[in-house]
């Protein structure tokens, strides 16, 4: 099972947003059959079954193994991912383009390269696992607080330089059998936890 997977394909995108197949996939994060998950769903098994077939046909649970009991085979199965992301490319008409309108403090565009990011490495991930090869990939994750606005606007100005110095000294336009990497950094709000009853108001 993956950790997480990228769902581009438009109908296994609408299997996966069905309320009763989303719990079933969620289920599924242990392998699992109609008949034990009719017991803790309240489906019957027929039921239970019909969405598993969907699911299935879509690659979204896979089957781990058949179990005989008496004159029935029982199929066990499990989700193909502990995760699922979908992709923009599942609804291509009404994609994201971060082309259209670039602006570095708009967080709409942010929301658009976001989604271009899922899009592609998406895609780089399925190409990666047919070729069997692994994936050059590497991102950082971090929160800094800032005393002020006027520091988080210093810290987007030296962080836009540091950046275009570290572009500027390891680009090589001329490099014939180099490839291009995509480049996004992005900084943004964190969300607030809701406050427990020990934190002040």
């Amino acid at each position: 099972m993956l950790d997480v997977t990228v769902i581009d394909d438009p109908a296994a995108a609408e299997a996966s947003l069905d309320p009763i197949r989303a719990r079933l996939l969620a289920a599924l994060a242990q392998p699992g059959s109609a008949s034990t998950l009719a017991a803790t769903s309240g489906l019957s098994r027929q039921k239970a079954n019909y969405h598993l077939k969907a699911l299935e046909r879509h690659g979204l649970v896979e089957l781990v193994e058949e179990r005989r009991k008496g004159n029935c085979t029982e199929r066990v199965l499990r989700a193909t991912a502990a995760s699922y992301v979908i992709s923009p490319a599942a609804l291509p008409q009404v994609a994201p383009d971060p082309s259209r309108s670039p602006d570095q403090l708009s967080a709409r565009w942010l929301l658009s390269l976001a989604a271009r990011l899922v899009q592609e490495v998406g895609q780089l991930i399925v190409g990666a696992t047919a070729a069997k090869r692994k994936l050059a990939t590497y991102a950082i994750d971090s929160e800094v607080r800032f005393a002020s606005a006027a520091d988080r606007a210093a810290f987007a100005a030296d962080l836009t330089d540091a950046v275009s110095g570290l572009v500027a000294k390891y680009h090589d336009g001329s490099a014939e059998s180099g490839r291009k990497h995509r480049l996004v950094v992005a900084l943004h709000p964190s969300l607030k936890s809701p406050k427990t009853n020990n934190e002040e108001s």
